[in-house]
């Protein structure tokens, strides 16, 4: 496998992933969307304005790794989302950490990772030319 086949399948991946996960936390209720995601304790420290602030964070950094490269409308859009999603889950992780959550702190620390390789790859390693 090549490294920009890599490249394309974290941003997919992860575009659709953060798309849909922003989109539920945007449309649900802070409540409702607790009461479906039981793990999902995080929401309880953040009104549910910042829930819903959160949401479209994710939406939008979900279709910045997706829509620049698939339409071919300024691609060099891709690492600035990733770049953004990495700062988003460094807030995760201390959100994480403050909550004495360590095993979920793993998670946000590889998505961290991945958004870092997927900035520094399309950046340097295999930009969209």
């Amino acid at each position: 496998m090549t490294l920009n086949a890599l490249l394309w399948i974290i941003a997919g991946f992860f575009g659709v992933a953060f798309t849909f996960a922003g989109t539920t936390l945007v449309l649900l209720p802070k409540e409702r969307y607790r009461r479906i995601h039981e793990s999902q304790h995080w929401v309880d420290d953040f009104t549910p304005g910042q829930v819903k602030g959160i949401g479209v964070i994710k939406v939008l950094g979900g279709l910045g790794l997706l829509l620049p490269a698939v339409g071919d409308v300024a691609p060099g859009l891709v690492p600035v989302a990733a770049c953004g999603l990495a700062l988003f889950m460094a807030g995760a992780g201390a959100t994480r950490l403050r909550r004495g959550e360590v095993v979920s702190l793993v998670g946000d620390v590889v998505f961290l990772g991945l958004f870092v390789l997927l900035a520094w790859g399309r950046f340097d390693l295999e930009p969209f030319v």
